[in-house]
């Protein structure tokens, strides 16, 4: 099986290509100061290149489906549809923290990914990984202050932070968690095409793909735009 991978849920995306024989074929990563719209599908072409494919001789298209960045999303998730429609290739759906956790399996302390969600807010979940590879949720994705996160994280005996959000609240996750606070490499920092790809190629080897027609991005919460506004008195 041969499978393409995108990533547009954070500022960092790309996308990657896999095997079913023979692993991780090639990865392109992305620093999106252009949108990703600008961009996206000529990388496409580019990762196909790079590992000798083209979108014809795709079984499947994963896509991280959020939660994250509304505008990525969206691209994102249009860019596989518009594939798989040419293409026959079948989508499969990867929540991006779940993705997020699975790059870094190392560790027996639970993952805790946090997303720049704005409005002073994170998209975070606390995950386990398996010896075996599978991820765990202990706590679902959600739109917290990161106060708030860390106070129903606090119990645990050391934690593995994650993402820009993790940057973004970095002083008050050491000062809070003393000495339990564990922060990921600066690579793996932000969301990781080639772990889309892998937990994608797991859910297509099960049989779990999507309805393009009906698949939607992950938000867990409203806009801006769809939010209203309250009136200054």
């Amino acid at each position: 099986m041969r499978l393409l991978a995108i990533e547009t849920a954070s500022q960092l995306g790309g996308l990657a290509v896999m095997d079913s024989d023979t692993g991780l074929v090639a990865e392109c990563r992305l620093n999106v100061h252009a949108t990703h719209s600008e961009t996206l599908m000529g990388e496409v072409h580019h990762v196909l290149r790079l590992a000798g494919s083209t979108a014809m001789e795709l079984d499947a298209i994963a896509v991280s489906c959020g939660p994250g960045a509304f505008t990525g999303l969206r691209v994102g998730l249009g860019t596989a549809k518009g594939l798989a429609f040419a293409s026959g290739a079948r989508i499969v759906a990867v929540p991006t923290l779940e993705a997020y956790a699975l790059s870094l399996p190392f560790t027996r302390s639970p993952v805790a990914p946090m997303l720049d969600a704005r409005r002073r807010e994170v998209y975070a979940g606390l995950f386990s990984v398996e010896d075996d590879g599978t991820v765990r949720r202990l706590i679902e994705e959600q739109p917290v202050s990161a106060s708030a996160f860390m106070e129903s994280i606090s119990g645990y005996e050391s934690i593995v932070f994650a993402g820009q959000g993790a940057l973004i609240y970095k002083d008050a996750i050491i000062e809070g968690f003393r000495g339990k606070a564990i922060f990921a490499p600066a690579q793996q920092m932000h969301p990781s095409p080639a772990s889309v790809a892998e937990l994608g190629m797991r859910l297509a080897r099960a049989g779990v793909f999507s309805d393009p027609e009906t698949l939607c991005p992950m938000y867990i919460r409203k806009s801006e735009a769809e939010t209203p506004r309250q009136r200054k008195p």
